[in-house]
């Protein structure tokens, strides 16, 4: 009798530890999934980013040759509309390669023309070069990713005539800081406790409510800190991060 009720102890024991040593796999492939499709996001936008460079450096004879053009015809007015438009083009994609991370560089050119292609004026400033991350690249893109679709959300069924959606990097001593900025509705502050939380979403702050419970896991993992500022003028979502070493 007490051998048998040793050997079911030790099977249960057995069974429990089973079933644990599986849930841990379980987690760590769900965590491995959600890596490598983070990971394939980054190199799709890398591929992108990519492609737009070698458009734009095959384009720039050809608008060289028709500034020369218009120039030889004396045309300067229509030159000087032609080389703003041009400019306009270069610079964004100029402003969206400024880190030293290739992955957060393709993320904002992608998200640029995603946003521009719905009538959203999308502006990047970045003022760091990010060389301390501390963060992985591809959490933090997952971090900025979420952030800019939920302002893009906001501003869709905005009935404003300028949508707008800045994007700024900078950095102080010992953390680097990255805010998105709308100028869409403004957030109620009853429901900005919540809208971290996961779970959380209203038919109204749709826009702003997805995401964000990803966002705060990342954050509370990585050491992150946000802040929310939301009136009539903008909304601003501002992450931080301290740098590493």
């Amino acid at each position: 009798m007490g051998d048998t009720h040793l050997y079911l102890i030790l099977s249960v024991t057995l069974v429990v530890i089973l079933i644990g040593c599986i849930a841990v796999l379980i987690r760590n492939y769900m965590k491995l999934i959600a890596r490598n499709d983070a990971l394939r996001e980054s190199i799709d936008n890398l591929c992108k980013l990519n492609d737009k460079l070698r458009m734009d450096r095959h384009d720039y004879l050809n608008h060289l040759q028709i500034v020369y053009g218009l120039m030889e015809l004396e045309e300067y007015e229509e030159m000087n509309l032609y080389l703003r438009k041009v400019y306009k083009e270069l610079l964004k994609t100029g402003k969206a390669v400024k880190t030293s991370k290739p992955a957060i560089n393709a993320l904002l050119a992608a998200k640029s023309a995603e946003a521009e292609a719905k009538g959203i004026e999308f502006l990047i400033e970045v003022k760091s070069d990010l060389k301390k991350l501390g963060i992985e690249d591809w959490e933090l893109c997952k971090v900025l990713s979420n952030l800019i679709d939920n302002a893009v959300k906001a501003l869709e069924d905005f009935e404003g005539e300028v949508k707008k959606l800045r994007v700024n990097i900078t950095e102080t001593a010992d953390r680097y800081i990255f805010s998105v900025e709308d100028n869409g509705p403004k957030i109620p502050e009853s429901i900005r406790e919540n809208i971290f939380k996961k779970g959380f979403s209203t038919r109204k702050e749709e826009g702003h409510g997805m995401g964000l419970a990803i966002v705060s896991e990342i954050l509370n993992k990585s050491g992150g800190d946000i802040e929310l500022s939301s009136d009539d003028e903008e909304t601003v979502f501002t992450v931080s991060f301290e740098k590493g070493e």
